[in-house]
């Protein structure tokens, strides 16, 4: 009896190990290297599978050493931002497969079916799997798929309407205000001073951000900004890097670090939540406010819970400063090498606004702002790239994708291709005098925010708080860059100086 179970417990372990080695053949060789049959047999050229690692070396490398020193003061960016994935394109065509890991990347740098894949609305393409520490970052409305995304972009898209944008107007106003009156003290002795755009747009947005959707100041808000930003670094490491399951349970230095910050940033939202929360009870609630249109709409419904909320905070402090500031400061690094253009900029702040505080209807007058901003969205994106992954078999114009594949979308390289802009390594605004719809041979290659049905829903707010900022720099100093200004664009997470901009400006 004893030796038969004995066998029966053999057999079963036996099975068990068969099971789990043919699953792993599968996954680790079997499936990429069919998968990879599939797409070459449509003609798709790149990189071939190699286990465990696939490019993530190359790409690793590339980046390295892109990173290692500046370029000249020119936008012939791509090269230095996206070096890997230049090559392949350079390579192997608009459509080239590459490797991050087992998993098959197929890189598409064309504007149509980018087009195709971003307004597609039938759930075939969703945000790749996640590395789990992602989610430290921000498990908000950029992380959601499905019926739940659609109620929570619905919550949040009603927080930035026509009206309740003219009604941050003055918290914009105020924040610029404050920068402005610190700006000239900096100048009072001389007339001119140097600082770093990066550090006073980074207090600037942070500010507009915590007044607009907290109803607080950046004083209060400062801590969470700091936090956020260490832990988006931390967070793009382990993004960059193959995640092996369990690994976020291992108290290494790094994973003790990224957890200790999500409790100290919870925490202080947690407080403000507790403040709003308050307010809401001796009825001092403003409707404008983010996080009370938030807390509105956990009461009305069982959707959205406290945690939620939570996470749309942290991904609104996030999001909603970094792509503004840096907007800003690439807008005063470009407007220093093209000073021709900052003047045009300024005659036309001064003639419209001369040297009010602008309000909402003054700002959309501004057509050489507008121009000039959307030209170095094309030029320096807030987001070089982004990723979507197959759930299921679909066609993507005449290809056809298996499940399981991610597809990169390379928004830099459409910005920058001659197919679709003339002269695109060259600063002209006037390319958007009729808008953005007619400014590229092809009406959809510009891609700053995203497109579709996901489309960021902050753009608005974004480009709001810009021009009020840039306006309100314009009535008052001149600027160009300083000697000291290296120019070392990079992308981590969002498009950035890398070196900072140190910036000379100048009372006018």
């Amino acid at each position: 009896m004893e030796d038969c179970i004995f066998k029966t417990m053999i057999s079963s372990f036996a099975l068990f190990v068969f099971y789990v080695m043919i699953r792993l053949v599968n996954n680790f060789w079997w499936r990429p290297r069919n998968i990879e049959k599939i797409l070459r047999q449509q003609g798709i050229r790149g990189s071939s599978f190699k286990p465990f690692a696939g490019d993530i070396s190359e790409m690793k490398n590339s980046a390295q050493k892109a990173s290692s020193k500046a370029i000249p003061l020119k936008h012939q960016i791509v090269p230095r931002v996206i070096p890997f994935v230049h090559k392949m394109v350079q390579q192997y065509g608009n459509v080239s497969l590459c490797w991050f890991g087992r998993r098959p990347r197929v890189i598409i740098a064309d504007a149509e079916l980018t087009r195709l894949i971003l307004s597609n609305k039938n759930g075939h393409f969703v945000k790749p799997p996640r590395n789990p520490l992602s989610s430290l970052l921000t498990l908000g409305l950029s992380s959601l798929e499905g019926d739940k995304w659609n109620k929570r972009r619905r919550v949040i898209t009603s927080a930035f309407q026509l009206e309740k944008l003219k009604a941050m107007v003055p918290a914009f106003s105020t924040s610029c205000c404050s920068m402005i009156e610190r700006w000239e003290k900096l100048v009072e002795p001389q007339g001119s001073c140097e600082l770093d755009a990066t550090s006073e747009f980074d207090v600037l947005t942070g500010d507009v951000i915590a007044r607009t959707a907290f109803g607080s100041s950046y004083q209060e808000g400062k801590k969470i900004f700091q936090l956020q930003k260490e832990q988006a670094i931390l967070v793009n490491e382990a993004l960059n890097n193959i995640y092996v399951p369990g690994f976020r349970f291992l108290p290494t230095t790094k994973n003790k670090r990224r957890y200790n910050l999500d409790v100290q940033i919870k925490a202080s939202l947690h407080d403000i939540i507790r403040k709003k929360e308050q307010a809401m009870k001796e009825g001092k609630l403003k409707e404008s406010d983010l996080l009370s249109i938030l807390l509105r709409c956990r009461e009305q419904s069982n959707s959205l819970t406290t945690e939620d909320v939570i996470e749309e905070c942290k991904l609104f402090y996030f999001a909603g400063q970094v792509t503004t500031a840096n907007l800003l400061a690439w807008t005063m690094i470009v407007l220093s090498m093209h000073p021709d253009w900052q003047e045009k900029a300024r005659a036309e702040v001064l003639e419209l606004i001369d040297r009010k505080a602008p309000d909402f209807e003054a700002i959309n007058r501004l057509k050489t702002v507008s121009m000039i901003l959307y030209e170095v969205l094309r030029l320096y994106p807030p987001i070089t790239m982004i990723n979507k992954y197959t759930r299921c078999e679909t066609r993507v114009g005449s290809m056809s994708i298996p499940a399981g594949v991610e597809l990169c979308l390379p928004f830099l390289l459409l910005h920058y291709d001659s197919n679709y802009w003339e002269n695109p390594e060259e600063f002209k605004p006037d390319r958007f005098t009729e808008g953005v719809s007619k400014a590229s041979k092809d009406h959809i290659a510009f891609y700053p925010f995203g497109w579709g049905p996901r489309i960021c829903p902050g753009q608005s707010f974004s480009l709001l708080e810009t021009k009020m900022a840039l306006a309100m720099i314009l009535q008052r100093f001149s600027f160009q860059l300083s000697p000291s200004y290296a120019h070392a664009p990079i992308s981590s997470i969002t498009l950035k100086p890398q070196r900072g901009a140190p910036i000379v400006i100048r009372r006018i």
